[in-house]
């Protein structure tokens, strides 16, 4: 008689983690793609509909714009500190109910200008402490190799959403404003309902390295002080950089800060040059290799050791700054595809290292982190107008970014060095 032939097991793919989810994870997952949706749909017409609409003035509107925008950002400090005290879902619950209100808020909003203020802030605060909550329930409990394809999902739903709010959302908001905003209402009642019904998140916020990763017998795998921890993820990567838990804040600040100029002043930019069809063209396919790469290259990513991360993400963003100078159609749509480039490495580069340097949990990680994104975005807010303005007079706009390409540069190595003599 002939042995039965072994078990055969599917051969793994670049998709194989993302089939491996748990049902939380999924709806999670499922959320971060619904609440940007339901969010853009709305927020990217707060100008339109504060100045055109409620007779604001310009320079109050983006005083109340540039406010939320900050408290939206810094406020994960608080949120994540709310999660450490009452735990991540009741953080999200809260938070959720914080934005549903919000959203609600913006019904007699359409005609009374403080109640539309008040609106906008409520779901500023609702982000603030939702975000750091969410991230740290994705990747609470997990071990460190499956961090990767959870925040590059989470991420990629969270730029669908973004990129396609503002497209579904367009044919109602000035024709049927109160119609728009009650749907939305009813679709973050229903997302807090369905988190309502989530189960408790895992307790261990620290969990033991997979045996692929960590070949240490049991007996050595003892919990270590939070000042050889990182020195540890560092052996495995000989060639990192010294494990400064400040270092994934700073490099946040400085990759936000040289992006928002893209993100500000890029229609600006290219509609005057192209059109408005071009534009939406260079979006749509931005957004496209944002959602589908960076899942896609969340493994190799994580493997990267940080300094050659950062060498890839800041050269891509230099050489696309660098592109749109040039004001050429081709050369928009290239330069846009080089900085996303740069994004997608940068981005959840940052995160992980982060995590992978920190002792703390990952609510108090990923407010942090939203924190310096704060700082950044608010830095490039001040220094983007005046030197795009200058650049305007002195007719050469192209000068800005060439001049935001130098700043791709030169900041990055002056800011390791800087933290190197830090930390001697």
């Amino acid at each position: 008689m002939t042995a039965p032939p072994p078990p055969r097991f599917p051969t793994p793919t670049r998709l194989t983690p993302f089939t491996q989810f748990t049902g939380p994870q999924y709806f999670l997952l499922a959320g971060s793609f619904l609440i940007p949706l339901g969010s853009f749909a709305v927020l990217p017409f707060m100008s339109v509909l504060l100045h055109e609409r409620l007779g604001m003035e310009l320079g109050t509107v983006g005083v109340v714009l540039a406010v939320a925008s900050f408290v939206q950002f810094s406020g994960g400090v608080v949120g994540a500190a709310l999660a450490e005290r009452v735990g991540l879902r009741r953080t999200m619950l809260l938070a959720l109910v914080i934005r549903t209100a919000g959203f609600a808020a913006f019904l007699p909003g359409l005609s009374r200008p403080t109640w539309a203020v008040v609106a906008l802030f409520l779901v500023s605060v609702g982000a603030a402490l939702y975000l750091p909550a969410n991230k740290a329930y994705l990747v609470t409990g997990v071990t460190e190799d499956r961090r990767a394809p959870l925040l590059s999902a989470s991420s990629s739903a969270l730029n669908a959403g973004i990129a396609l709010g503002p497209i579904a959302a367009a044919p109602f908001v000035l024709t049927a404003s109160a119609g728009l905003f009650a749907a939305v209402t009813i679709l973050f009642a229903l997302i807090t309902a369905g988190h309502a019904a989530l189960p408790g998140a895992p307790t261990a916020t620290n969990p033991q390295p997979t045996p692929e990763t960590d070949p240490q017998p049991p007996q050595q795998a003892n919990p270590q002080s939070p000042q050889q921890a990182p020195l540890k993820a560092d052996r495995r990567r000989p060639d990192a950089t010294p494990p400064s838990r400040l270092l994934p804040f700073a490099i946040t600040v400085l990759s936000v800060y040289v992006f928002m100029f893209f993100q500000h002043y890029l229609a600006l930019y290219a509609v005057g040059r192209t059109s408005t069809y071009f534009y939406g063209l260079v979006l749509a396919l931005y957004a496209l290799l944002l959602v589908v790469t960076q899942p896609l290259l969340s493994d190799w990513i994580a493997l990267l050791p940080y300094p050659r991360a950062l060498r890839i993400g800041f050269t891509a963003l230099a050489a696309g700054m660098a592109a749109l100078a040039l004001g050429h159609p081709a050369a928009i749509l290239g330069g846009a595809l080089l900085i996303c480039v740069g994004e997608i490495v940068l981005f959840l580069k940052n995160d992980l290292e982060a995590l992978s340097r920190s002792d703390r949990s990952p609510a108090v990680v990923f407010g942090r982190q939203r924190l310096a994104a704060g700082i950044g975005a608010f830095a490039s807010g001040i220094a983007g107008g005046e030197g795009y303005a200058w650049a305007d007079r002195a007719d050469n706009v192209g000068l800005f970014w060439l001049a935001v390409a130098a700043q791709c540069a030169l900041l990055p190595p002056l800011l390791l060095r800087a933290l190197r003599g830090r930390r001697r």
